[in-house]
């Protein structure tokens, strides 16, 4: 504790409280690791990155040298803080360590858009094994083995100057200066973008900022880097995944670092991703599973200070706009497999099913009430004993659960169910996973938790757990929810060889794919369709994923917005479908604020209604099921553009639930948004966050016609009224939007019947896409 309170007392209040976090005296499961702290520690060396020690241009490496220093008090008229201050090691014996050390540094060419630098703190690098990183792409590790290589990787002119390394093309520019070592960053036509900060930045501010360096802790001699780069006067952020706080990050102290934060109303997140992108041009993938803090301003208003708990820095730097950088982040970590069609319609739930006949009557009553859906989840409560997960449904309440699946499929449904990765020691496949070492186990030998947690880096777990999957699809399931995730032991012991430092974040990964693959592979049609709350980098390739347990407070609407900024940041972070609990999960939604949230429901790739009942909407009154027939019936018209949308997303990396930033960078104002969004690149829907009858809403540049009412309206601010459906719904000025009739399944659709439907203001043409279920290839149409 004496330690903790050396580091923190230079630091606010609220700093003090994150240290204390990180250092397990006030730590909850619930929080992230926070690492920042790590780095104010005065029991710590530090080595701040100084100059370049030597290059070879051919071998795209060289050697960085590092200089030892450490942090001294400072008092100046009694405010006390810090300096770094030149150190003579004392190690011994002297002559087997260096003071200031040479390590590697390497440049690899990816693509024409993608350079990956690499930095090491040790002498002794840690193996970097790309083939089995579970974070790539197929594809990528593809690209980058053999012979593909050579033709992949991109094409950048290098050479050396005096003062530099230089990495250029068209798209940008990578500068290594020799001193003071720099990384420097500039977009095509050679703008500053950004830079790595050097301990001579100093020298005009009263503000002793440590600058790009790395630490030995006193404590164990263990080491961690701190990537720290400028941040420039009206410079944004976005990204680092599933962040239900404001999409611009600078201002913020971001903990990418997976948690359950209950919900999306806190800064916690189910599905960090250690990547961002600015609006300046530039975009960089962290590739760690270490927990991270990333400080955009928050302490300090012109840097980007990156609390990395991994001793080496490995970072993808991407250079264009969102849609280039997105596409290029995606291509190393993976796109979002195409979905069948029956996940975009309506999906049907509660807090839950219980019974054989209660999902058949709820089946029974979405036909009734004409309400189109595709998809009955049961929750809970399949089991024998309710969140007992066994894989098995409870036999005195489901009699014949495969004539029940057949039943629901015969009339247009696909039936999904719940489970998740955790074993109480009540449930009778507990003692099975411990004994055969199917769980994570601690240094001891034994569990970290009163759970035995599935052990997923372990090649025999994942067979186990597949097994039992595999049993579930073939009587006839379609899809699988993977609740849970977040909360693998960080002093674990995996089978991978690591412990949870690195395999925690890395869980919802492995619990993703082991799952996906399992659907997939038993799946007639080879259809990999999860539902899952928990996610990491390159878990968009094991889609699809929701946004977790959202309040219904009806004053503030605070889940809904919670969930609408988490789906956007979601989306901003190399995801294309995304799906939430729409009129919230905790207690009953209260009538206007369901009511409020059915559009933009409705508008997201994928559609579910679950949560405390009643969610059905015949249970509430006779005006709600309209209400909420008619939002559905308008997703089934639409369903056409929806299903290109998403064939084009799951090509380009792009998201269905799109920030306006992403489809028109060069509208500043469109940068400022978030409580709009494009669904897909055509139709802007602003949902009704207060009890209103209209809302103002941004339009960028151009005209927009209102899908409900046809009235035109201008680029700027405006204060448009809402219609039947309550909800803001635009689409822009030449878009051909094909719809279809209504159809109570995505499984009776009229293909032959697509009327492509033309908005045009001032436009002298309309265009747009199709794609039909069958087709190879997306269609560009015009009219």
């Amino acid at each position: 504790m004496k330690k903790i309170l050396l580091s923190a007392a230079l630091l606010p209040m609220a700093a003090v409280a994150q240290i204390q976090t990180s250092a397990g005296v006030q730590y909850l499961q619930c929080q992230a690791k926070d690492m920042s702290g790590e780095f104010s520690d005065f029991s710590n060396t530090y080595f701040l990155a100084d100059s370049l020690a030597g290059f070879d241009l051919n071998k795209g490496e060289g050697l960085l040298n590092w200089k030892r220093y450490r942090l001294v008090p400072r008092q100046a008229f009694n405010l006390n803080g810090y300096w770094p201050v030149r150190m003579k090691m004392l190690d011994f014996p002297d002559t087997q360590y260096d003071n200031d050390p040479n390590l590697r540094i390497k440049v690899q060419k990816i693509d024409n858009r993608t350079l990956r630098v690499t930095i090491f703190t040790s002498p002794i690098e840690p193996k970097m094994d790309d083939a089995n990183d579970p974070m790539f792409s197929p594809e990528f590790i593809a690209q980058q083995t053999g012979e593909q290589a050579k033709n992949s990787r991109g094409r950048w002119n290098v050479k050396a100057t005096d003062q530099a390394i230089v990495y250029k093309n068209n798209n940008g520019s990578l500068e290594i200066q020799k001193y003071p070592f720099r990384i420097v960053l500039r977009d095509g036509q050679g703008k500053l973008l950004t830079q790595t900060r050097h301990i001579i930045d100093n020298d005009s501010t009263q503000v002793k900022l440590l600058p790009f360096n790395f630490i030995k802790r006193g404590s164990d001699n263990s080491r961690s880097i701190n990537p720290v780069l400028m941040l420039s006067p009206n410079e944004r952020i976005y990204g680092c995944g599933e962040s239900f706080t404001s999409l611009n990050k600078v201002g913020q102290k971001v903990q990418i670092s997976v948690v359950d934060p209950q919900g999306p109303e806190t800064d916690g997140m189910y599905k960090p991703v250690p990547f961002y992108f600015s609006n300046r041009g530039y975009g960089i993938f962290m590739h760690t599973s270490a927990p991270t803090t990333a400080d955009f301003g928050a302490s300090y208003i012109g840097a980007q200070r990156l609390f990395m708990g991994d001793e080496t820095m490995d970072f993808f730097i991407f250079f264009g706009e969102p849609k280039d950088v997105l596409n290029a982040y995606t291509d190393v970590t993976g796109k979002s497999p195409m979905l069948p069609l029956w996940t975009f319609g309506t999906w049907m739930s509660r807090i839950t099913y219980f019974s054989q006949e209660e999902g058949l009557d709820i089946a029974r009553k979405l036909r009734a009430n004409k309400i189109p859906s595709d998809v009955i989840h049961f929750d809970t409560g399949w089991f024998g004993v309710d969140w007992q997960c066994d894989y098995e449904f409870a036999k005195d309440r489901f009699k014949d659960p495969v004539a029940m699946l057949k039943s629901m499929k015969k009339d247009g449904f696909h039936t999904c169910l719940w489970q998740l990765p955790y074993f109480t020691p009540k449930n009778r496949y507990f003692r099975e996973l411990v004994d055969g070492g199917m769980a994570v186990h601690n240094g001891n030998g034994t569990l970290s938790y009163e759970d035995a947690v599935l052990d997923l880096s372990n090649p025999k777990t994942v067979a186990w757990y597949q097994g039992k999957i595999a049993n579930l699809i073939k009587q006839g399931v379609s899809a699988i929810k993977c609740d849970f995730g977040e909360a693998a032991p960080y002093d674990g012991i995996y089978a991978s060889g690591k412990t949870g430092f690195y395999e925690h974040n890395l869980y919802p990964l492995r619990y993703n794919k082991a799952l996906w693959q399992a659907v997939r592979d038993n799946t007639p049609d080879h259809e990999g369709v999860i539902w899952a709350r928990s996610a990491w980098a390159g878990s968009q390739r094991y889609p699809l994923h929701w946004g977790g347990d959202a309040a219904t407070n009806e004053i503030g609407s605070v889940g809904m917005l919670g969930d609408l900024r988490g789906g956007l940041s979601f989306g901003l972070s190399g995801f294309s479908f995304w799906s939430h609990d729409m009129g919230g999960f905790v207690t009953k939604s209260p009538d206007d604020l369901y009511r409020r949230w059915l559009p933009f429901g409705f508008l997201s790739s994928h559609t579910r209604a679950h949560g405390a009942p009643p969610t059905e909407p015949w249970l509430i009154s006779e005006s709600f099921t309209k209400a909420f027939r008619q939002s559905a019936e308008m997703k089934y018209k639409l369903m056409p553009y929806v299903y290109a949308q998403a064939k084009d997303c799951s090509e380009r990396g792009l998201p269905m639930v799109r920030a306006l930033l992403v489809e028109f960078p060069d509208d500043p104002g469109a940068w400022f948004v978030e409580d709009e969004y494009m669904f897909g690149s055509q139709i802007l829907v602003a949902p009704m966050l207060e009890t209103g009858k209209s809302r103002t809403v941004y339009l960028p540049r151009g005209k927009w016609i209102d899908y409900q009412t046809g009235k035109v309206y201008e680029g700027g601010y405006q204060t448009i009224p809402t219609a039947e459906i309550p909800c803001v719904i635009l689409v822009k000025d030449g878009s051909l939007i094909p719809h279809v009739p209504v159809a109570q399944n995505t499984g009776d659709i009229k293909w032959d019947k697509v009327e492509l439907k033309a908005y045009k203001a001032d436009a002298t043409k309309c265009t747009g896409l199709l794609f039909r279920p069958g087709d190879k290839e997306l269609q560009h149409i015009e009219k």
